[in-house]
């Protein structure tokens, strides 16, 4: 039996990090650290920043390797993806089984929540199937979509009103947008809507130093968050970014 902790660290700044965090990042013997390519290496950098402000004696293991590459252009996006899990849990059940000794305690280090938008759980089920026996604990975060309504000082919900969450390639689906946080858009699916009606509240970096945000009518805004969003992706190599669309009421 592998026991592995999954803890939501939050969408970027250490201080975000929860007490039941801190607590799980000092009891997990191993760390397991996915590298996906020079490119993104600062966010290697960034679990390894917190890992040092709150394990500062340095008593674990730390395993890094390659991430598997997932097919971006492939016309058939679920298959891709699920694809890609499956070869990421044939390299979990590796790594769990290699790397971790009788006594070990595993721990996968989350960006934002766990539970939302993160594949690690629908990944390690795949382990088990494949014959790892696992004991998981999951550690919530604080979400992005979270800490993008706090810098907007925003609330997320409205009297009476469902909140939609949904990934960018889904936006051009939903029909009339009334309050609607998206996620995943690297087509700024955004861009394709002229509703003078829309407001958005964006947000890239969350929690980070390089932290931006912007925020308007969709038709007089969308120009500059585009225009604000090429540059820090070419800066930095890679962006992660949310925001809200919301109607006036």
């Amino acid at each position: 039996m592998k026991d592995v902790l999954l803890i939501g660290i939050g969408p970027g700044d250490p201080r975000q990090v929860t007490y039941e965090a801190v607590d799980a990042l000092r009891r997990a013997t191993v760390f397991f650290v996915l590298d996906k390519g020079s490119g993104k290496d600062e966010l290697v950098h960034l679990r390894k920043a917190i890992l040092e402000r709150y394990r500062p004696a340095g008593d674990y293991r730390l395993v890094q390797v390659a991430d598997p590459q997932r097919d971006a252009e492939a016309a058939d996006y679920v298959a891709a993806v699920q694809g890609w899990h499956r070869q990421r849990a044939t390299l979990y059940a590796r790594l769990l089984t290699d790397e971790m000794g009788a006594g070990d305690i595993g721990g996968f280090l989350l960006w934002g929540e766990p539970a939302l938008y993160d594949s690690t759980l629908r990944i390690l089920q795949l382990v088990r199937e494949g014959g790892v026996s696992l004991r998981l604990e999951v550690i919530p975060g604080i979400s992005s979509v979270q800490a993008l309504a706090a810098r907007h000082q925003v609330p997320l919900n409205r009297i009476g009103e469902p909140l939609v969450v949904l990934p960018g390639r889904r936006l051009a689906d939903q029909g009339r947008v009334n309050n609607v946080v998206v996620m995943l858009d690297g087509q700024c699916a955004f861009a394709a809507l002229d509703d003078p009606e829309l407001l958005i509240y964006w947000g890239a970096y969350l929690g980070t130093e390089d932290e931006v945000l912007i925020a308007g009518p969709l038709p007089l805004v969308k120009a500059r968050i585009l225009q604000v969003r090429e540059q820090a992706r070419a800066r930095k190599g890679w962006i992660m970014d949310t925001y809200l669309l919301r109607r006036e009421l």
